[in-house]
């Protein structure tokens, strides 16, 4: 009994440290994360940004900085976190592929909506398609012509060319 009270407290004087060290770095993390969280809001705010390109960029550094801070907490338990982090590389490379339409039509309307070429309300002509911008999203840019909702992808407007008609 003796032996195994003492290894018990062996191994609770082994591991508190490791533990209490992992949530505190995970807690450092997240506070990090927050307070990165509202500098891009009130950066975007100021710069008068589209609410979805602020959304999407703060969501993005959110989840990274709690992404690097777990694995940071792991590392400091012990866990070789080195196989983890080739994990989250391969996984990332194989969602890039699988998605990549998907993320072009991102990529564009983030860009889009930095950029501005054309603005809601303006008439452009762009594949053939004709119309007034009702709505510029992450992923689609919605126009109407004659009472019909045309969705073009933002992948084509940001690669052909765009005639703005007013």
């Amino acid at each position: 009994m003796d032996n195994l009270i003492k290894y018990l407290l062996d191994e609770t004087t082994i591991w508190m440290p490791r533990i209490i060290g992992a949530v505190v770095i995970l807690f450092i993390f997240f506070i990090l994360a927050k307070i990165l969280r509202s500098i891009i809001s009130s950066a975007a705010e100021r710069l008068n940004l589209d609410g979805n390109l602020a959304y999407l960029l703060a969501r993005t550094s959110n989840i990274t900085l709690i992404v690097f801070g777990f694995v940071t907490a792991l590392g400091t338990l012990g866990i070789n976190v080195s196989a983890l982090v080739a994990g989250l590389g391969l996984t990332g490379f194989a969602l890039g592929f699988a998605l990549k339409d998907t993320i072009s039509n991102l990529l564009s309307g983030v860009l889009i909506l930095l950029y501005r070429p054309f603005e809601i309300g303006n008439r452009i002509k762009v594949s053939g398609y004709e119309g007034i911008v009702v709505s510029i999203d992450l992923r689609y840019t919605k126009l109407d012509s004659e009472g019909n909702k045309i969705l073009i992808p933002n992948s084509k407007l940001f690669s052909d060319p765009i005639i703005i008609l007013n």
